[in-house]
């Protein structure tokens, strides 16, 4: 009897005990109210990041696509000049042409007076 008795305090004993960690435990969750952040918005926000910097990106080389087109500008006789056939005309930087670097590239280099072309030697295969 005095088993039945220890056994029926210890049960008490036990529940009492589950309600009191069951308390505590609903004592320490958050409140509903606070911000919650959803798994998936935790994995598509890499997503988010990347595609922004892809916007960017095109918006930064669109921008520059449109001011490299102001800056250039068109010309009508490039097809005319004859400074690129010229034995004198070299693609340096520096200087175009050795004889008359002034007019150079120029509608004044039509009519040049130094103007001698580039005779190309095709060695001994003669072409009809």
């Amino acid at each position: 009897m005095y088993d039945n008795q220890t056994l029926q305090k210890a049960v008490v004993a036990n529940k009492n005990l589950d309600q009191i960690i069951h308390n505590e435990a609903k004592k320490e969750q958050p409140p509903t109210n606070q911000l919650t952040i959803p798994d998936i918005a935790i994995s598509l926000s890499p997503l988010g990041f990347i595609i922004g910097w892809v916007v960017f990106l095109v918006v930064l080389q669109k921008i520059r696509s449109f001011l490299d087109q102001k800056m250039v500008f068109p010309t009508n006789t490039s097809h005319k000049l004859p400074c690129k056939n010229c034995r004198f005309y070299s693609n340096n930087n520096y200087i175009k042409c050795a004889v008359k670097p002034c007019i150079v590239l120029t509608e004044e280099a039509i009519n040049c007076p130094e103007y001698s072309p580039i005779h190309k030697r095709f060695g001994s295969k003669k072409f009809p």
